[in-house]
């Protein structure tokens, strides 16, 4: 004897027998939300690539400066007709200067690609970024210029007074 209840016309048993079951897809969307910062685009969201000296060439003037649009706070400068880019910072102390090179440093060193790193004074940090295999610049330098960017440096920067 049948208990399955009568829908209508179908029985219970007909939807159990032609119920199909869709793979679990997670919704990211509300992540965005929360971190807008993060998009297919950004370069923060891009791994560094080794570079072959004999195959990579340094950008083009114009790529970079497209680039560096994407890269807020940093600053294009020539050493010797080297490109590089640079950023520099205020630090509570020397020691948050210290431990902010160390937040760097786990950045650059889990992309394989490591930036000048200047302790200027007791609390003044200043960050150079250039490709040294290639003597330029390469997009590798603006990801790790944005990964530096989307750290959470707030306790450790001097707050700004007033202008």
């Amino acid at each position: 004897m049948s208990t399955s209840k009568t829908y209508g016309n179908k029985k219970e048993k007909d939807f159990e027998s032609k119920r199909i079951r869709a793979p679990y897809k997670p919704n990211f969307s509300s992540l965005f939300y929360q971190f807008p910062y993060i998009d297919d685009h950004d370069l923060g969201t891009k791994k560094c690539v080794p570079c072959d000296s004999k195959v990579t060439q340094p950008m083009s003037e114009q790529s970079v400066n497209e680039l560096l649009a994407k890269v807020e706070g940093w600053n294009l400068s020539s050493d010797n007709g080297t490109l590089k880019i640079y950023k520099s910072w205020k630090m509570k102390s020397f020691m948050k200067g210290v431990e902010f090179f160390q937040l760097v440093a786990d950045v650059a060193e889990a992309d394989g690609h490591h930036p000048d790193l200047h302790l200027i004074g007791w609390n003044n940090v200043k960050i150079e970024i250039r490709t040294h295999s290639v003597g330029g610049l390469t997009e590798n330098d603006f990801i790790l210029a944005a990964k530096i960017n989307n750290l959470n440096l707030q306790h450790l920067i001097r707050k700004k007074t007033g202008t």
